[in-house]
This record gives C-alpha cells, structure tokens and sequence, in this order.
C-alpha cells in the first residue's frame, strides 16, 4: 500500500476500540484493516487469523489480551476525492476485565474511542466499566451496535439501555433497516439515504433512497436527532428555528457537540456481515476529535516545579508519553509512545524525565499489530514505537533535555489475587527472575514478591485468567517451566482508630554511633486512599534531611504487614517529634527508627485485615434462580438486584474474591452449562472477625514450616 506523504495534524485520528468482551471490537478493526487497504484477507477471531489477536494465547481463546496498535488511511465514503485524507491511528483493546490496564493506558493517550455494543445485549458490565473509563479521562466517544444480524438483535432496545446505564446524551444517527437475518440497510439520518453494502465483502458501499414505506419512520427519527442538537448547541438552534440548515451544519453541529461530551452519536451495522463498517470510518473522522482539537497537554517543570504546558505543533519543543512497553521476541523491548508535541527523530538525544536520564534514540518503528515498519520520526499527534529503551517504565515522559516536563503519569489498579512460582530446576531460578522482571515492565499490574523469610517467590495480578496467561507466556516465550501454587487472595491490613508510639535506633559500638528518635502518629483513611505521610516537625527538632529516610522506614515497615504479613494501607502517617544526635544522626537511623515507630503505632490502633471485594454478573436461565443465589449467599455474597432480560436472570451482588475459586464450574454445574458470570475488582472490606483468625492463623503456619 501507497503511505500517503503528509498528513495534516488535523486529519489525525487516534482512537481507541472498546467494549465488553465478546461485543466485535476485533471483528470490526480486522474490516476497518481490509477496507481501509492495510490488508487483502479478513483475518477471523473464530477461525485464529484475526491480524491484531497476533498473540497465541490471543488465538487460541479467540479474545484479546493486549492492546494492539496500527494506522490506516481513509477518504470518507460520500466525498469524491481519490486521496486518502485521513490518518487514523487505532488501538484494540481487550474486553475481559483481567486486562482492563491495557484499557486504561490506551485510553490516557487516546483522543477518541468507538464503543462497540452487541445488538443482542445492549450494555453489558464491561460496557458500563470502559464507558467510565472514558469518562475519567474525558474521551469523546462514539457508539457503534454491532451484531445486527443475530437472532434477538434489537437496536432500539440496545439505545435504551445506553440511555439508561451510560448516557442520555447518546443520539442515533442512523437506523437498521431489517432485523436479525434479514438486516441488509442501513438509514443514514444526516444525508437521509439508505445504504447497502455490496461484493464479497461489502466492500462496495451503494448509495440509495430511502424507501416511501420507510419515509415516516426515517423523517422521525431525523426530527429526533435535530431536536436533541438544537437543545445543546446554539449555532445551530438559530438555523434549526429558521429551517435554513444544510447536510454539514448539522455535521459541524454534531462534531462540536461530541467534542464538547454534550452528544454521544450512535451508529448500527455488522461487522461479521460487512455492513456499516465504512459508515463507522466516515464518522470516526467527522466526529471524533484531531489533536489540535483537546486543550494542550499539561505536565509540571521537573526544575522550577512550575506547571507548563505543551500544545500539538511539530515546531514546538518535543514531548511524549511512554503508555506501553512490550518484549518482543525479535527485537527486545518496545516501548509505545504518543507524541504530544513537537517530533522524535531517529538518533536525537532525549530526556527521560521521570529518571532524570538522557538517552539516544537508535531505531523508530510504525506499529502494525506485531508488524513493524521502520520510520525515521515521529511527529505532534501520532502514535509510534521506540525499540530497545531499557530503563523506561510505563507513564515515562520523555522530552527535549533543554525544555523538561513530567507528564501526569498513569495509575493502575493494584492486583487482587497472587500465586506462589517456582522454576522446575534450580538451574532456571536466575532465568526465571529476567523473565519475571521483563514481564512486570510491561505491565503495571503484574507483580513480583519475594518473600524473604519462607524465600518463596509470589506473582500477583487481576485474576486467574491474568496469572494464567503469564505463566503461559513464561513457558513459550522464555522456554521456562514452573510449578505454580494455588491463588491466593491479596488480603491488606488497616487500622481502626487512632495512636502514637515512640521509635529509637540508638548504637554505640566504639567510633561513631548510631541515633535515630521519632514520634509518630498514625490514623485511619477512607478506604481506597492508600496513604498520606505528613511532617509536621516543628523548630527543626529533627532536620528536613532526615525527613525521606523516615517515610521510607515507614513505607518499607507498611510494606512488611505486623498482623498477618500483608500489607497495610489506607492510613495517614504523622513525625511529630523526636530528636537527633549532631554526629550519630544518619538517614539509615532514622530510616529504622520510622519502622519501629510505625509498627509498635499500628498495634495500639486496632489491626485489622481487609479483602478484596469484586462485583460480579451472573447470568442463567429463569428456572436456575433458586439453586444459584442460595449458593451465592453461601459464598458471603449480597445480591443488589436482579434484572430479567429475554428468560435470562441477570443477578447483580458483591462477593469476596476469596469465596469466587472454582466458581466457573460450579455455575456451569448448578446450570447445566447454561450459566455464565463475569467479575471485576469494587473495593476492599474488613474480614469478619473469625475468618481474620483462621487467616492470621494459616499465616503464621506457613512462616513457622
């Protein structure tokens, strides 16, 4: 394919697909591929060909596991242009919520997304979690109902439950004509035409007129959509009342409003059947925003601490977000980069500056799934690859050394759920920590313990099928086997009231001493703000220097647990008072001192443990109501509601992960196979007091072997 030579900021795209698993994210972006000329075969998920599923795990279980990315090029359907006007880069996301991190970084650098619903579903539970991801970083959207032509496809229902789970602002643009099998056109509200998708692959989009049987129903539901754009947008309410508006003011119109997060258009087709995909393209570039669209980048002065702010222009001063880092087995690490501003050209010195580290730029890629092209910069407003930077960390920045600026970093959740690891030969242990470290840099919530008193190595991450897919991973791509231990939940330690404690690292063994004296107060924080360490010494009582060295003693002591081991969180930590010793006085005995202090505070203050909660959708046939929620409330669950839907019971409840084990069998067995759940992380909660003890106990068993 022709790569056309310059395209303008403004015709850049770059979106985001995403959806609850199972809805067509990666059915769709394989049509976009082949429509948009990137490839000549459609790659199918059931058939293990889809070109952006390129992992084998991915293939194997026909989901996606990591955020692929690529760029294509488009000329929107009802223009006359031979060029392609359009850059639109594109990640697919994965839908299942053990991977919701590649959803998060993906959409942090992202200035768009497509919501992709299934036609027979409407708003699933990891509909409603992507939306709000969206929504925590102000991503304008917009909603593509995939799936048309399945039985019980239903398109109005699916826009009510968008309406009533996601947003009202959410607006058809267009209607299906037909349902389930005999979906075959599609209405378009702006232009009012009707469109059919022709050829072997509905690669020939025909333009017709809308029917006179369909006339009424389409002259309708246009009213609709210009009613709800005049409601929110001045301009055009002034035409609207006038009747002197045209095809693109309500174009603009509707772009203005999608930008502004005052409309969500909503867009119908099937992807599996070719129909509606090129529509989607078109709208991907009329609606969503170009990078000169979002208010500039913000980021803080790593020197002065001034905040600053760097604005989409090829001249300016270079700036970029590393959001991604991979191992690839041919080139080693790839780290995944969105410009913002400026351009990064091969061989140019940059500045990381989250690690205060300049580093030469070797080899720039284009990405295309696990493609790659090699380039030689990438400009303001596109996204790109950096191969071999070894120190950068997911949520880098990296900038011009005489312009620094640290980008707002990005936040993941932490794991929920560990497992002990162990290479089968000893002969592996050096190997399997290089490999362990290499697939903790890629993703932020995949982590590593050491536990140096039973000297057993734990990996901890999402859930079962995460930690699944890294020990899959380990055996494949680094030729490891491991013996893998039951998981095991992520339980936290937390206080309940308040309490102060004294701690003292004093030495004296000839020469120079040790001294290190504090007072701390420690106190409860709502749950899910994790920590707060505040000075409030007074009069130079102790000296700022020594200041870091005591939260690192406390942070390291929290780290460690005092009940049962885990770790404590959600508590704010106070230095008071102590003193200090001219000579003796160093950061390593104040850095002990904070940890005695911390913990003998933490036992007065009423310990106690905390588990991790998950949200969790049941879905089974009517008849199977009784036998599953008696289980449920077995399980410590509480159920929250439960919805009908097309003799299906959706339950909705929390319930413990530790309780959750096995529960994809058991639901199968209780329903014949029929049933099905998905869950997600909600927050963490006190253990009940005899289950605490069995915990502490079990604990101390293991310690004591």
């Amino acid at each position: 394919m022709n790569i056309p030579n310059i395209i303008p900021i403004e015709k850049i795209r770059n979106i985001g697909i995403i959806a609850h698993i199972d809805a067509g994210k990666t059915t769709t972006t394989e049509r976009i591929l082949y429509y948009t000329g990137i490839t000549h075969k459609i790659g199918e998920v059931h058939e293990g060909e889809a070109t952006m599923d390129w992992m084998i795990q991915e293939r194997e279980r026909g989901i996606t596991i990591t955020s692929a990315a690529t760029t294509c090029f488009w000329t929107q359907t009802y223009k006359k242009s031979q060029e392609r006007e359009y850059r639109i880069n594109i990640i697919d996301t994965p839908g299942h919520i053990d991977f919701t991190a590649e959803v998060e970084r993906s959409l942090r650098v992202l200035d768009g997304a497509v919501v992709i619903f299934d036609g027979v579903q409407g708003v699933e539970p990891q509909s409603e979690t992507v939306w709000r991801q969206a929504d925590k970083y102000n991503v304008p959207r917009i909603c593509f109902v995939n799936k048309m032509d399945r039985l019980g496809a239903d398109f109005d229902n699916s826009v009510k439950s968008i309406w009533e789970k996601l947003s009202l602002n959410a607006v058809p643009i267009q209607f299906p004509v037909g349902k389930e099998s005999d979906f075959k056109y599609i209405v378009d509200l702006i232009r009012m035409k009707m469109y059919s998708f022709e050829g072997e692959h509905g690669e020939n989009v025909v333009e017709l007129d809308i029917p006179s049987d369909l006339l009424k129903e389409a002259e309708e539901r246009r009213n609709f959509l210009l009613e709800k754009i005049a409601e929110n947008d001045e301009e055009f309410m002034e035409k609207y009342f006038n009747g002197d508006f045209t095809e693109n003011d309500i174009r603009n119109a509707i772009r203005r409003l999608t930008l502004s997060y005052k409309l969500i258009p909503i867009l119908v087709g099937s992807s599996l059947k070719n129909k509606g995909v090129q529509l989607l393209l078109d709208a991907i570039c009329d609606f969503l925003p170009s990078p000169v669209d979002l208010p500039p980048v913000k980021g803080q002065n790593p020197k002065t601490k001034d905040n600053e702010e760097r604005y989409p222009k090829v001249d300016a001063p270079f700036c970029g977000l590393i959001f991604k880092i991979m191992v690839d087995p041919y080139v080693g690490t790839l780290n995944y980069i969105r410009v913002y501003s400026g351009k990064l050209q091969r061989g140019q010195i940059v500045l990381n500056s989250n690690k205060n580290e300049e580093i030469r730029i070797g080899r720039i890629v284009r990405m295309h799934a696990n493609f790659r092209e090699d380039i030689e910069e990438i400009t303001a407003g596109n996204i790109g690859a950096i191969v071999g930077l070894k120190s950068a960390s997911t949520g880098d920045t990296l900038c011009d050394p005489k312009n620094p600026i640290v980008l707002e970093s990005i936040k993941f959740a932490e794991p929920v759920i560990s497992m002990k690891i162990e290479p089968k030969t000893k002969a592996d242990q050096e190997k399997l920590g290089l490999a362990l470290a290499a697939l903790c840099n890629e993703d932020p919530t995949f982590k590593v313990i050491h536990n140096p008193e039973t000297m057993e190595t734990l990996i901890a991450g999402m859930g079962e099928l995460h930690l699944e897919i890294k020990v899959d991973r380990l055996k494949r791509e680094f030729g490891l086997d491991v013996n893998v231990g039951k998981p095991q939940v992520a339980y936290r330690e937390t206080i309940t009231k308040s309490a102060e404690a004294e701690g003292k690292y004093i030495r004296q063994s000839g020469g120079r001493g040790q001294y290190g004296h504090v007072w701390l107060k420690v106190e409860p924080l709502e749950r899910g703000k994790d920590f707060e360490f505040v000075n409030a010494i007074k009069g130079g009582i102790i000296p700022d220097e020594y200041i870091p060295a005591i939260e690192k003693g406390v942070r390291e002591a929290m780290d460690k647990g005092v009940l049962a081991g885990y770790p404590i969180r959600d508590i704010r930590v106070t230095v008071f008072d102590g003193s200090f010793h001219e000579v003796d006085s160093s950061d390593f005995a104040f850095k002990i001192a904070g940890a005695i202090a911390l913990q003998e505070a933490v036992k007065k203050a009423d310990l106690v443990l905390l588990e991790p909660i998950m949200k969790v959708f049941i879905y089974i046939p009517n008849e199977y109501l009784g036998d599953v929620t008696g289980d449920f409330a077995s399980r410590r669950g509480r159920i929250e509601k439960i919805e009908d839907k097309d003799k299906i019971k959706i339950i909705e409840g929390y319930v413990p992960l530790a309780e959750m084990f096995g529960y994809a069998t058991k639901i199968r067995s209780l329903t014949q196979g029929r049933g099905y759940f998905s869950m997600e992380f909600s927050h963490y909660d006190f253990v009940p007091q005899n289950l605490q003890q069995i915990i502490i106990q079990e604990r101390v068993a293991i310690k004591n072997k």
